[in-house]
This record gives C-alpha cells, structure tokens and sequence, in this order.
C-alpha cells in the first residue's frame, strides 16, 4: 500500500512539473489581466517603485531634496519646481520621488520581517496543532489585543527612531495578524493527500511544510503580504507625522505632511502632495491585492 501511493505520489509530482505549472500560470495570468482595476493597480505601483529606483536620476538628493533655497520658500507650482517649494525652500517633487524610496523599503522590509516571524509560528502552529498551537497563538492574541499603530508606536519609543529600528517595531506589530494568515492557511492544506503520500515515504516534517503545505498555500500568504504593505506604509507615515519615524531633514511623506501642516492654509501644495503620494501607493496596492486574491482563490475558477 505505502509503494503504490508512494508511486502514486511521484507520478503526480512529475506530471505537475511538466505540465501543471505552465497551464496553471496560464490560466492565473490570463484570470489577471481580465480583471481591469487590478491591471491598473498593478500599473500604478510599477511606476511608484520605478520612479523610487529613479529618484536620483529625477532629482539629486543633496543639490534639491535637502537644499534650502529660503528666497523660494513657499512658492506654488511652476515650470521650474512642478510641485512647488516647502516651508524651507525645498524642492516638493524631489523629495517625493525620495521619499518614496523610504516608505517603500521601510514598509516592505517590515512585512518580510513580520512574514518570517509570523510565517514561522503560523506554520508551526498551522501544521502540529495541539499544544503548540495553543502556546503560539494565545501568545499572538495578546499582542493582537493592541492597535498595529499602538504596538509599533510602543516599540519604537522604547528602542529609538532609527530605520532599522522603525523595520523592526513595524515588522513586529504586523506578526500576529501573518501568523494568524498562515495558520489558517496551513490548516486548510495540512490534511491533503500529497501531505500524507509525503509522510508514507518518509519525509520529515520541515521538508513537508516548505515543500508541500507552505506552496499550496502561497496563494492567500501573497495576497495579505500585498494588503499589508499598504498598511506597514501608513504605518510609517503615521509614525513620522507624529516624530517617531523616519525623522528630517531625510525626506519621507509623513513627515513632509506633518513640517507643512502649519502652512496649508496659504501653500496647499505641501500637504497635498505628500498626501497624494500616499494615497495613490495605498490604493494601488489594495487594487493589487483584490486582483490578487481573485485570481488566487481556487473558488473562483470557472
């Protein structure tokens, strides 16, 4: 019994290699491209990380970002500073498209921190059950009972306001909510017949939950990762605005909302853009990950 699914096993995965991937990528990519609000979610945040990766070719960081010129402060949009000037004479645009690098970087890396941690003991949690589910998760509804904002805010006060430590206090903040993801994601997978062919031939739980439970289940990780992100960069310009993130003159759109707020009764344009910029990330990458998690949900297949 145990050779023929063993058998059995080795078959399916042989055939899904050759042939399973392409149809099924085939399949999910046209699925993608149908759905016309997650194409230009997709299109508008392919250009903010372009325009991020760009940002010293569009303007230079030291020469406009940072530079005060105090005999241009607070003039509007024109030809030659097309967002206008801040409060100290700086260039708006340039230090958008800067900005832009930061709360990117800082909100992604905050996720992967918040996906290997969280990841790990939702998987654990997910794939053993008993005890170990029970000690992991009622650990992870204790920091759930605090506000993400709340918990990072707490962290980061304690520790400094350093990037690496604003990464580390996001990251931490969002590890309930991923291991609760991935938990439930596992579960839904851990009882599958490949999971127990894999068992009958020997193989061990790791190799089980990164070769077989943790690949089936990607599909729904990718999609809150996505949604998340979103939230890690709100996060971040929350905790700017507030002086307890990324802090000035280094350029970052919380704190560009939070420095110009006195002045946007009579130069709109230093909160407006900012502002914008953070809305149009927030909404491309909840465009993204609805477009995402419709053509991922296997219940949506026709």
């Amino acid at each position: 019994m145990i050779e023929q699914t063993a058998k059995a096993y080795a078959t399916r995965k042989e055939f899904y290699r050759q042939f399973g991937r392409k149809s099924r990528g085939a399949q999910m990519r046209r699925r993608f491209l149908k759905n016309k609000t997650a194409v230009i979610g997709m299109i508008l945040f392919l250009l903010i990380v372009i325009t991020a990766i760009c940002a010293p070719l569009i303007a230079d960081y030291k020469g406009v970002a940072i530079k005060q010129i105090r005999s241009e402060r607070l003039q509007p949009p024109s030809a030659r500073h097309w967002l206008g000037v801040d409060e100290m004479g700086r260039d708006v645009l340039a230090r958008i498209v800067h900005g832009a690098r930061i709360s990117l970087v800082v909100g992604i890396l905050a996720i992967g921190v918040s996906l290997l941690i969280g990841g790990t003991l939702g998987a654990l949690a997910g794939f053993y059950s008993g005890w170990v589910d029970n000690v992991i998760m009622r650990a992870m509804d204790v920091f759930l009972c605090l506000p993400d904002v709340l918990l990072a805010l707490a962290i980061v006060a304690s520790f400094g306001t350093s990037q690496v430590n604003l990464i580390i206090s996001i990251g931490l903040a969002f590890t309930p909510k991923m291991s609760r993801v991935v938990r439930a994601a596992v579960m839904s997978v851990r009882s599958n017949e490949y999971v127990e062919a894999a068992r009958s031939i020997g193989a061990r739980n790791g190799r089980i939950i990164l070769r077989h439970v943790l690949i089936n289940c990607i599909g729904p990780i990718i999609v809150q990762v996505t949604l998340y992100v979103a939230n890690a960069i709100l996060t971040v310009s929350a905790l700017s605005f507030i002086g307890l993130g990324i802090q000035a003159p280094t350029p970052e759109w919380g704190n560009m909302l939070a420095s110009g707020r006195d002045y946007a009764r009579d130069a709109v344009h230093i909160v407006m853009a900012p502002g914008l910029a953070i809305f149009f990330t927030i909404l491309s990458l909840n465009l993204l990950g609805d477009g995402l998690r419709d053509t991922l949900d296997p219940r949506l297949k026709q």
